[in-house]
């Protein structure tokens, strides 16, 4: 009998030890570690500064952790311009690898947006970027933009009565806008359809669609970040009717925000698509991604509910670019944040369809 006790002993002691190690694997495994939750720390910060409005017209950042706009410098506006989509997308021109020039998803809401958050939340094999054409783009490597882009077929009172006009504003993140080594954050507007008579002072006036208009707010400066960090990178557009109309770039560790008065276009009043991807650097410019790049476009709004809202297939407004391939879905999601989601890629597959 005391034979057998001390056997059991030992049987108990060596079933809890080694209860206790797998208890502590498991903890250890399910516990994320310290790069795993500085990374949450970070995201988490990107979420809240992006929907903390700036506290006045003009530009601002702030640094993680930190939650407090400060004010930065505004840089004078420049001439430089992206472009409206020249042509509608033709799946019968030959162009099906391209995102861009009319062929993207956007999002469609029944009500009026106030805000649209664009994200990567996931990237696969993003190695190398380029900006390449002809069109008056800022072209070579890591020469790219994000963009969010409002709708057309919209009118406000900026287009002073003119039945032909339509309004169309863009929110930007161009690195080398103005100089090289820093990107610019800011608000392109656009009169399309003006006609063929003089532009509103101190507008440009633009060769499209029977004569348009266009100017760009100031700029605020922000990082210029390489390509490898797009799943890092967040861009968000708002505008409020009779307030102000703001556009923010966040990085890992950064906020860059400028505003505008919401008078320029009104946009705040009839805003209710939107469009958000990683395309060329102005001017109708391509950003060419390297074989077997993958990309998860994710755009987030704002309208006051928490319905599901549309995935449209076949649009966008921006005349630049990407060499990638839509994938055939578009997720529309309800909740607290609405959103829809696709992906777009580059893979060797289709590199070798192309030649």
């Amino acid at each position: 009998m005391k034979s057998k006790r001390r056997f059991d002993s030992r049987c108990m002691i060596q079933i809890a030890v080694a209860a206790g190690l797998a208890a502590a694997a498991s903890a250890s495994f399910a516990a994320p570690g310290a790069d795993a939750l500085e990374a949450q720390a970070h995201e988490a910060w990107k979420e809240t500064i992006t929907h903390i409005p700036a506290p006045a017209l003009g530009c601002f950042h702030a640094v993680y952790p930190g939650t407090q706009w400060v004010r930065g410098q505004c840089f004078e506006r420049s001439h430089r311009y992206l472009a409206p989509p020249p042509v509608k997308f033709d799946v019968t021109s030959g162009k099906w690898q391209v995102v861009g020039n009319g062929n993207d998803y956007a999002v469609k809401t029944p009500h009026n947006m106030s805000q649209v958050v664009g994200s990567f939340p996931r990237t696969i094999d993003v190695t190398y970027e380029r900006g390449v054409g002809t069109d008056g783009g800022i072209l070579g490597p890591n020469e790219y933009s994000l963009q969010v882009n409002s709708g057309r077929d919209l009118s406000s009172a900026a287009c002073q009565g003119n039945a032909r006009c339509e309004i169309w504003q863009q929110f930007v993140y161009s690195p080398d806008y103005e100089v090289q080594g820093t990107a610019a954050v800011f608000i392109e507007y656009w009169l399309i359809g003006w006609g063929p008579g003089s532009c509103p002072s101190g507008w440009g006036s633009y060769d499209f669609a029977g004569g348009s208009c266009v100017i760009n707010s100031d700029y605020a400066a922000a990082p210029d970040e390489p390509i490898t960090q797009l799943v890092n990178e967040k861009l968000s557009a708002s505008a409020a009717p009779g307030g102000n109309d703001t556009a923010v770039f966040t990085d890992g560790s950064t906020a860059t925000s400028i505003s505008a008065s919401d008078d320029v276009l009104g946009l705040g009043t009839a805003w209710n698509e939107s469009e958000f991807n990683v395309v060329g650097n102005t001017g109708g410019s391509s950003a060419d991604f390297n074989a077997g790049a993958e990309v998860t476009v994710k755009i987030a709004v704002t309208d006051g509910t928490t319905l599901a809202p549309t995935c449209l297939a076949g649009s966008g407004t921006t005349g630049e670019t990407n060499n990638l391939t839509l994938g055939n879905i578009c997720s529309a999601n309800g909740g607290a944040t609405p959103y829809i989601e696709f992906n777009e890629t580059n893979t060797a597959t289709l590199q070798q369809l192309v030649k």
